[in-house]
């Protein structure tokens, strides 16, 4: 299926009221500086449920909430720099799209994710912090893209944005407050000559596919992976544990890739910080609170299940509060160790497998009026080996995200015991 994406507006979209001169520039954190160089994307999907409301209503009631919000989170409204986003108030770009399809057949199985790039904003304006897309189906529904730099923001951060817009939208935005420590809990170092990861989607023939796992099916997996314990109790893993640990050794049955003591694997799974410090932080902490755990290993397809499971979970549970505290004290370590990691990832030396989630984040608790969205779709990353889970609606499945290069992934979903736990739905 095709669909013809018409912009008929682009605009900026500036705060209702200018920040003091004091918070003309917005210092990056340590953990901002070292996050990819790339846009989130989120895409909401509304039915407005016969509700007779004007493609001019809409825009207005979203330009406007999104005006006032942006003067709570005055940085999105900036640009970045190489440290640092000059809060100029230059605004955040907001376009209008006329969609040629309905929100029927998008919810259809058979919609390719690779369309659903068309519903996102590009990043025309050089340094933008956040773009908003808003696209009005043929149906009279309406989706909206958003992309947020990952040089400012984590995933938590976004979809707190996101719905703290939408209560702003409802009347209801003055119980959001967010909070700008990330820079005092984790200081800039300078880190001229660092590391990026300049990947060109492209020449990588990355594609992305969802694949949807049903509560029956992660409730069937979880007592697969479970560990009996000397008393015949039973150990079971988490839905993300389950399900991280279930894709790779899927992935690695069908694919079989050329892993040896020369080049060792790396699982990595992002960690959110935030409840993990002496000081728990609050959800509207803004910024990038995660840091990956990382499973070091060779291939070892004699593996059982519950042992890749324990190996996850003793690495996510390292990421305790005694590590954060040493990870503050000792920024300048991490970054020369990460360098290091970084020139011998640029060479090849290892193969990575990388996990993040979404799960139990409050995706679908944006409501700008009209009710909470239907659905609320992951745009992709230009990064292969990538998987990103997040919730179902329901809140009982999840939904796999997860991007590989085409020949990968042609095998991987193909993969019959794969194939068992997928949900038709």
């Amino acid at each position: 299926m095709k669909i013809d994406v018409e912009i008929i507006s682009r605009e900026m979209i500036k705060p209702s009221t200018q920040p003091p001169d004091h918070l003309h520039r917005y210092q990056f954190s340590f953990l901002d500086q070292i996050s990819p160089a790339v846009y989130i994307p989120l895409i909401y999907f509304f039915d407005l449920d016969g509700q007779e409301l004007s493609k001019h209503y809409i825009s207005n009631h979203l330009k406007t909430s999104l005006s006032e919000v942006l003067t709570r989170y005055y940085p999105l409204a900036g640009r970045v720099k190489d440290s640092y986003i000059d809060c100029n108030d230059k605004g955040v770009l907001f376009s209008e799209a006329q969609v040629s399809c309905q929100l029927s057949q998008i919810l259809q199985e058979s919609f390719p994710c690779y369309e659903l790039d068309r519903f996102l904003p590009d990043v025309q304006v050089s340094n933008v912090c956040l773009s908003i897309q808003v696209n009005f189906l043929t149906c009279g529904n309406v989706a909206i893209g958003a992309r947020i730099s990952h040089k400012i923001a984590d995933g938590s951060s976004f979809i707190t944005f996101i719905k703290s817009w939408a209560a702003t939208a409802r009347g209801d935005g003055d119980n959001f407050c967010a909070e700008f420590v990330a820079a005092k809990l984790f200081p800039p170092i300078d880190v001229v000559g660092g590391f990026d990861r300049n990947i060109n989607p492209t020449e990588m023939n990355v594609v992305m596919k969802r694949f949807v796992f049903s509560d029956a099916a992660i409730t069937a997996l979880r007592g697969k992976y479970a560990r009996k314990t000397s008393t015949e109790n039973q150990i079971y893993p988490t839905r993300v544990e389950v399900l991280s640990s279930f894709i790779w050794s899927r992935f690695q049955a069908s694919t079989q890739p050329k892993i040896g003591l020369e080049k060792p694997l790396l699982l990595i799974h992002a960690v959110n910080l935030r409840k993990r410090m002496d000081q728990l932080l609050p959800d509207d902490s803004f910024g990038n609170f995660f840091r990956p755990a990382i499973i070091i290993s060779s291939q070892d397809t004699g593996e059982d299940y519950y042992s890749l499971v324990n190996k996850l979970r003793d690495s996510i549970s390292r990421i305790d509060k005694s590590y954060v505290k040493k990870l503050q004290d000792g920024i300048s370590n991490e970054y020369d160790l990460m360098k290091r990691m970084a020139e011998r990832f640029n060479k090849g030396e290892f193969f990575t497998f990388n996990y993040t989630s979404l799960c139990r984040y409050p995706v679908y608790e944006a409501d700008f009026g009209w009710g909470r969205p239907v659905w609320v779709a992951w745009g992709g990353l230009p990064y292969k080996n990538l998987t990103v889970l997040m919730d179902t609606k329901s809140g009982d499945g999840i939904e796999a995200w997860i991007h590989l290069n085409e020949e990968d992934m042609t095998k991987f979903e193909t993969d019959q015991e794969l194939l068992n736990f997928l949900s038709l739905s």
